[in-house]
């Protein structure tokens, strides 16, 4: 495959803003963006989420997995420098384990939806990770969300990094990506096999009166309405800025190689949405520590039986883009030392302190930065 045959791809991320000294989450977005500039026009840059505690990260769509990890962790430098300028510190944890009420972002849509969701909306405080992949039509884009849908547990599985959500552990190792199946229209969708049966069903969804704009349609992975893009919303945001890389690549290989599948006429894997919803469930309460659903079976097995079956799902698209050696050896650490919420357990287990965990995420979140090297494996040994 030549160079500009490889697919773009992106990352959106969402990181928390917390107070460096206690840990807590802090109000500081909107100051933050007062404070931002952004100088590099092909880098990464800062947007506003929903609530004041967040900022959102956006890379540039490049080629290669080397530049998007680089976009990923110069990303995090700058939302961290900015933080620190207003008095914040950017932590890459899905939800908070501390207490903190959430302050909304003061703009009219997010002002909105505070108003139409109630609680819902207010006490919302996680952070995900969206990733785009370049598709040449809605045609092939729609081919392609038939044909990911089964795999896309495994990624919430690989990102788990929401273990603890005000002073609690959940028991859940994403425990984001529970609080988002409250959302409307959040979750799996069923095969669609064609654009109008796509469109048809966001029609059918706006015409209930429920969702206050098209953007609210959060389908664990959609046609994006700004980009010619795939938009694969499932995954955590990641603790180590190279797991980020390592789900990028697995959901571009899934991209690429069902495109692949609905250019032969193979058809997609029968799995109904509610069997996906209970396979997502799994995901969500044990990672990468117990059975996962087998996406090509619909039966309990041991996750890493099933992170290699996505490998092997994948392998040609990985290796034509080159991006095999780097997802193995991500896969190898993840292996090693676990997800962010075994990495989150192990120091609260050492320490015993929530405020620890805080401290040591937003230690982990620019380790890459200052080191070019991965944090070192968790110690599970309580002292």
């Amino acid at each position: 495959m030549n160079a500009e045959d490889v697919r773009t791809f992106g990352i959106e991320e969402e990181l928390l803003l917390v107070d460096g000294a206690t840990g807590l989450p802090l109000a500081a977005s909107w100051a933050l963006l007062e404070e931002y500039t952004h100088a590099d026009q092909s880098g990464p840059t800062l947007e506003a989420e929903l609530q004041q505690e967040m900022i959102e990260v956006v890379s540039s769509a490049p080629r290669t997995l080397a530049r998007l990890v680089s976009d990923v962790v110069a990303g995090r430098a700058v939302a961290d420098r900015t933080a620190r300028a207003v008095g914040a510190r950017a932590a890459a944890l899905a939800t908070s384990p501390l207490p903190g009420r959430p302050h909304v972002h003061p703009t009219a849509r997010f002002g909105a939806i505070i108003d139409r969701y109630g609680v819902l909306a207010r006490e919302n405080l996680t952070c995900g990770m969206h990733v785009h992949v370049f598709v040449t039509s809605p045609r092939e884009g729609v081919g392609v969300l038939d044909r990911i849908r089964t795999w896309l547990p495994v990624l919430v599985a690989l990102s788990a990094n929401s273990p603890f959500v005000n002073g609690q552990d959940t028991g859940f190792a994403s425990y984001r990506s529970q609080v988002w199946q409250g959302w409307p229209s959040a979750g799996p969708s069923p095969v669609y096999g064609s654009v109008g049966a796509y469109r048809a069903r966001e029609d059918e969804l706006m015409a209930t009166g429920v969702l206050l704009d098209r953007k609210m349609l959060y389908f664990d992975a959609r046609l994006s309405r700004t980009y010619p893009t795939v938009e694969i919303r499932v995954a955590d945001v990641c603790l180590f800025a190279e797991d980020a890389g390592v789900i990028a690549a697995l959901a571009r290989g899934l991209v690429e190689t069902a495109a692949r599948d609905w250019r032969a006429g193979l058809p997609p894997a029968k799995m109904s949405a509610p069997a996906l919803r209970l396979a997502g469930l799994q995901a969500r309460l044990s990672g990468l520590g117990g059975d996962l659903v087998h996406p090509l079976t619909g039966r309990p097995a041991p996750a890493w039986d099933v992170v290699v079956a996505l490998l092997n799902h994948v392998l040609p698209a990985l290796t034509e883009a080159g991006d095999t050696a780097a997802v193995v050896d991500g896969l190898l650490r993840l292996l090693d030392r676990g997800t962010g919420a075994d990495r989150q357990r192990g120091v609260l287990q050492r320490t015993g302190r929530l405020a620890d965990v805080v401290t040591d995420a937003v230690e982990v979140t620019h380790s890459s930065a200052r080191s070019g090297t991965a944090a070192g494996p968790v110690d599970r040994r309580v002292d």
